[in-house]
């Protein structure tokens, strides 16, 4: 039986869950590769037909095959020896029976690999691909399988092959494939073409081709697997590809974030000891997204990101530096010597091809990597609506003494505020129980957001949830769960508890965690139930859906408030921060108040 700790006393300890509105959500089970910061559980992949979990594990190249019919108690029913096929594998996808690893080849620089196995793990059939397969994953229906190659240059620049995307109607069967199904989109096109200035490829110092700096990351397909989308990060740029043609249709650029703009904040050094999300001025941020997730509502498709941002970092050529190191026009920034001290900006990582408009060596504008945010796009990818810096904002409310930690190190308060902050980057979408929500994980700071996307154009924060805890060394089992790099949601038609699951793998810690959500979820399983507040967050008041008694207690768990037989609570002349209700059958909830 599943044993849930009373949320209030869950921040005590570290392992919190941010609880907004009425969405249940339980852990079911933590597995543990004993394997920390090597890649123990990097990607995994959920075989509908088998009810069977399949883990990629870099550090040890192999395949790990879990039968997932009993969620609290994952079987590992086999091992698969990959070092046979791929140097190193970097993704995993599954579809009725069908499993699909991508991975390196010889070196990066070479072809890569996609093999295929059934859902036993037993082998089936393997292809070249582009050189550096970084993503793999079934457009909508199953029948086609979409591959992003990175095609990343070495070091030195000395090699540095075209990206591409791959593309192998899988609808015939694995057994009939040949290397001649597989279609592989070379970028090399475009390099006689125009692009958008929008579209950023500079490249050891403006030496590359188009085709060599555009590099993708992720891929993703709309509902009838007619259009693929694909994320070029460093690039701050998607690509639309044709998928009946398999070409080309159009690169777009993304733009950028204002940070001037009021809820675009940062918190931007980890030298000032006070949490400070603050807007500024001729500030800009690249969304440089690493996963993207097609959706439809309303019968128009979507696209989800999470922008993580990636600098270019190479020994010859690098496009970041810290502000302090970086000539700023003092006719465009006021007060300079204020700007770039290291408790303001002095130390953030900033762009150094951008922002020099008028070309005196003087940045006119600043940019930087990533905007810390999850994006919605329309799919001409205009910007439909933005996260802005909630992610900042509630972890800060959340986790104060821990905020921006790196991901390897559990005393690392605000190292990250110069750099990316929490770094979105895993991102997965479903239904629960009616409800559109998408689930966005920290690469940083760990866990994951929990929003309701049910209106593209307004969705609404739903919870944050974080298995963590910061009081324990970072490389043993009792810190949880860090640095979560994929995460697989599981409708609950297609699971074993008739509930529906999200299943999160973390990179650092060599863990992957599954939770159930939705309604469904039995008593048994928890301690208490979910008491119904809103809105949440709010800027004071408080309401319930039936008249009752409750207890409001801060985030140090101590009593500040009892209300007798009321249907609302007023916490105006509460400080902002999170607090936890609680009614007189137990029945918890957490609110943020925020102005």
């Amino acid at each position: 039986m599943i044993k849930r700790i009373i949320p209030g006393f869950f921040l005590l300890f570290g392992l919190t869950q941010m609880q907004a509105q009425t969405l249940p959500l339980v852990k079911a089970r933590t597995v543990e590769t004993n394997i920390f910061n090597d890649g123990g559980s990097k990607a995994i992949a959920w075989d509908r037909n088998s009810s069977r979990l399949f883990s990629v594990n870099v550090s040890l190249n192999r395949l790990e095959v879990y039968d997932m019919a009993d969620i609290t108690k994952p079987f590992r029913m086999k091992l698969v020896d990959l070092s046979t096929y791929i140097s190193s594998p970097t993704s995993v996808a599954a579809f009725n029976g069908i499993v699909a690893i991508v991975g390196i080849g010889s070196t990066p620089q070479s072809s890569g690999k996609v093999i295929f196995f059934d859902n036993d793990g037993v082998f089936q059939k393997q292809f070249s691909v582009g050189p550096l397969p970084d993503m793999v994953g079934f457009a909508p229906g199953g029948n086609i399988l979409l591959i992003a190659n990175e095609g990343s240059p070495t070091d030195d620049y000395s090699s540095d092959p075209a990206g591409s995307v791959s593309l192998i109607n899988v609808s015939i069967g694995v057994n009939n494939l040949s290397q001649a199904s597989v279609k592989t989109i070379s970028f090399t096109p475009l390099d006689s073409q125009a692009v958008s200035p929008l579209v950023l490829h500079y490249g050891n110092n403006d030496q590359q081709l188009v085709s060599q700096d555009l590099e993708p990351e992720y891929v993703t397909a709309n509902s009838n697997a007619t259009k693929a989308y694909v994320s070029l990060q460093e690039n701050n740029a998607v690509m639309i590809i044709d998928i009946p043609s398999a070409t080309i249709d159009t690169v777009y650029g993304l733009g950028y974030m204002d940070r001037g703009i009021a809820g675009n904040g940062l918190d931007a050094s980890d030298m000032n000891a006070a949490i400070d999300i603050q807007t500024y001025s001729r500030l800009f941020a690249m969304y440089q997204p690493d996963a993207i997730v097609a959706f439809e509502s309303g019968g128009n498709t979507f696209i989800a990101s999470a922008n993580e941002g990636e600098p270019i970092s190479n020994s010859t050529f690098t496009d970041a530096a810290r502000l302090n190191s970086t000539p700023v026009d003092p006719g465009k920034f006021t007060n300079v010597s204020t700007l770039i001290n290291d408790n303001n900006l002095g130390r953030l990582e900033v762009n150094q091809m951008l922002g020099d408009n008028n070309g005196d060596g003087l940045k006119d504008s600043l940019f930087t990597f990533g905007t810390r945010s999850f994006s919605i796009w329309d799919d001409n990818f205009q910007l439909v609506w933005d996260s802005g810096d909630d992610f900042e904002q509630i972890t800060a409310l959340a986790y104060p003494l821990n905020f921006n930690s790196d991901q390897d190190d559990n005393n690392s308060f605000k190292s990250r505020s110069d750099n990316r902050g929490p770094e979105p980057q895993a991102l997965a979408i479903g239904e629960v129980d009616g409800v559109r929500y998408a689930f966005i994980g920290l690469e940083r700071m760990g866990g994951f957001m929990i929003y309701d996307i049910s209106d593209p154009n307004n969705p609404q924060f739903e919870l944050y949830e974080l298995n963590r805890d910061f009081s324990q060394t970072a490389n043993t089992s009792g810190a949880g769960d860090l640095g979560p790099e994929s995460i697989v949601f599981v409708p609950s038609f297609q699971s074993p508890t008739g509930v529906a699951l999200v299943i999160i793998a973390n990179e650092i810690s060599g863990t992957f965690s599954i939770y159930e959500i939705g309604q469904g979820i039995g008593l048994e399983e928890k301690d208490a139930q979910f008491l119904k507040a809103f809105p949440n967050p709010s800027k004071g008041n408080v309401n319930f859906e039936q008249y009752g008694d409750y207890s409001v207690f801060n985030s140090a768990g101590q009593l500040i408030l009892d209300k007798v037989n009321v249907d609302n609570i007023d916490l105006k002349d509460q400080k902002e921060g999170l607090y936890i209700i609680k009614d007189q059958e137990g029945n918890t909830t957490r609110i943020i108040r925020k102005d």
